[in-house]
This record gives C-alpha cells, sequence and structure tokens, in this order.
C-alpha cells in the first residue's frame, strides 16, 4: 500500500528566520505553500509562523500574542515551584508535629 515518509528530525529556527518567512508570505509574490517549498518547510509551520506574527501585530485577536504565552509559562512555572514548596511545609510540619509528641 503506500509507503509512509520518514520523519524529518526536529529543526530550530530564529526568530528572524521566521521574520523573514513571514514577511515573504506577506508580499505575495508566491503562495505560502511555494514559500514552504522554496525553504524546505512545512506548510502548517509556516502558517502558524504567520499566525503568530498577526496575533502579536493585533491584526487577530483569537488566541495569544507571544507575550502572553511567555508570561503564562512563567506563571505556570511558579504555580509548580510553589506547590512544591507547599509540599515541603506540609511534610515538615508533619514530621515536627509528631517529634513535639
Amino acid at each position: 500500500m503506500g509507503k509512509k515518509k520518514p520523519r524529518r528530525p526536529r529543526r530550530a529556527f530564529t526568530p528572524e528566520f521566521k521574520a523573514e518567512i513571514v514577511e515573504l508570505c506577506r508580499r505575495g509574490d508566491r503562495s505560502l505553500g511555494q514559500v514552504a517549498r522554496d525553504f524546505d518547510l512545512t506548510e502548517t509551520a509556516v502558517r502558524a509562523w504567520v499566525r503568530q506574527a498577526d496575533l502579536d501585530a493585533g491584526v487577530r485577536t483569537d488566541g495569544m500574542t507571544s507575550a502572553e504565552r511567555e508570561e503564562l509559562a512563567a506563571l505556570r512555572a511558579e504555580n509548580r515551584r510553589l506547590r512544591e514548596d507547599n509540599e515541603i511545609l506540609k511534610r515538615a510540619t508533619a514530621f515536627f508535629a509528631r517529634e513535639t509528641r
């Protein structure tokens, strides 16, 4: 039947490269799919970069901006740390309560 293409390794791109790709897509002389093929990228990734750039620029309002995403990640990390600290304090309280009896 149909053979699956092997998965390519995950690649990382600089914000400057992503901005350049978004600008090429916005110019309109090439389609999004053509830009993706020219730079050996997936259409899904390019579409996501364009969408995120639109959110950051305020063109779209149906998602979070990059700043909001960063803030959410920081808050989640702080929340996780505080939960761990709270758990440690609960254990210490229980330990010392047993020791003083």
